[in-house]
């Protein structure tokens, strides 16, 4: 046991050297470096223009660099895994596109599991799927489309941004509905997809309506109907899938924003608020609709439940389709 006098001076020495350590530096606010922003796709597509738009902002609200990086491949499963093996610590954030809860129903193995490997943070954006064909296709209809490629057995595929991706699996569905022999052509994303239907090279194609409204705008493709269950404001002339008689060919898309699991939930509290006022500003509101998006901006709570329900509806709906893995 010390003696009083050694009990003394150990607590005067502890005294003196916490007088003199220097203070803990105060948290630093995030972001306090760069953050990556990880799209499973290329350039050009949908998802990656509402990122880049997104990013921007952030950027600028921020006062630090929100960066694009481009992961694409197995129909986004490329880039959600290595954005799923990223730091829990708010400088990762991937920008996740429908097929994100549809590949758990089409891979036997994938580099994320949906549920337990991300935070969502909100669903940014909806938008519609479209049907899309080149100008030298003699159909103005899906009917007529549907009667044109009967009578051309073999000829035909149908583009989209890769499988697993709700094009390809509205291609599966009209394939069915329509009665018709028509391929599935993936690309890596959709805008190498809607490139590929614009030149030509595979005249018929499935889309988000964001990665082809300029081109149907501009007269370079012809649009037959979309999937949503009103038409799109930005379409107001296109008919939807209902309307052009078959109302069970489904596959709206949408744009959510989620980060790895285990991010610090005031991290993932602060990107919600800033990208929901970013989302409600009137000239991002106006950019969306010009883009063909709903914006939605919703809560972190209702992104997980719509993730639940989703790959829930689209097990379902592969099933019905009997689509296989490649």
């Amino acid at each position: 046991m010390l003696k009083r006098r050694q009990v003394v001076w150990f607590a005067l020495a502890a005294l003196a050297s916490s007088a003199v350590a220097p203070a803990a530096p105060a948290e630093t606010a995030y972001p306090a470096r760069p953050v990556r922003v990880i799209v499973p796709f290329p350039a050009g597509g949908g998802t990656d223009i509402l990122a880049r738009l997104i990013a921007q902002k952030l950027t600028e609200r921020f006062k630090q660099q929100f960066y694009i990086d481009n992961i694409a491949g197995s129909g986004g499963s490329n880039g959600t895994g290595q954005a799923a093996k990223a730091a829990p610590d708010g400088y990762t954030v991937l920008f996740a596109f429908s097929s994100f809860v549809v590949n758990p129903s089409l891979f036997a193995k994938l580099p994320y599991d949906p549920i337990k490997d991300f935070e969502p943070v909100t669903l940014a954006a909806l938008t519609t799927t479209v049907l899309i064909t080149h100008p030298s296709v003699p159909a103005t209809s899906l009917k007529e489309l549907g009667d044109h490629v009967r009578t051309t057995p073999d000829k035909y595929g149908f583009a989209s941004g890769g499988f697993g991706t709700q094009a390809h699996l509205v291609g599966e569905q009209l394939r069915l509905a329509l009665n018709i022999n028509i391929a599935h052509i993936p690309f890596t994303g959709a805008g190498p997809s809607v490139v590929s239907v614009v030149g030509g090279h595979t005249p018929i194609g499935l889309t988000s309506l964001a990665a082809g409204l300029s081109q149907i705008r501009d007269g370079k493709v012809r649009a037959l109907a979309v999937t949503s269950k009103t038409r799109s404001k930005a379409l107001p002339d296109v008919p939807t899938m209902a309307e052009a008689g078959y109302p069970d060919v489904i596959g709206d898309s949408w744009v959510g924003v989620l980060v790895p699991a285990g991010t610090p939930k005031d991290i993932v509290a602060t990107l919600h608020r800033e990208i929901v006022r970013i989302i409600a500003q009137p000239d991002m509101q106006e950019r969306l609709a010009t883009l063909g998006y709903e914006p939605v901006a919703g809560t972190p709570k209702q992104f997980a439940e719509d993730i639940k329900r989703e790959i829930a509806t689209w097990t379902k709906v592969i099933r019905a389709a009997s689509i296989k893995t490649q």
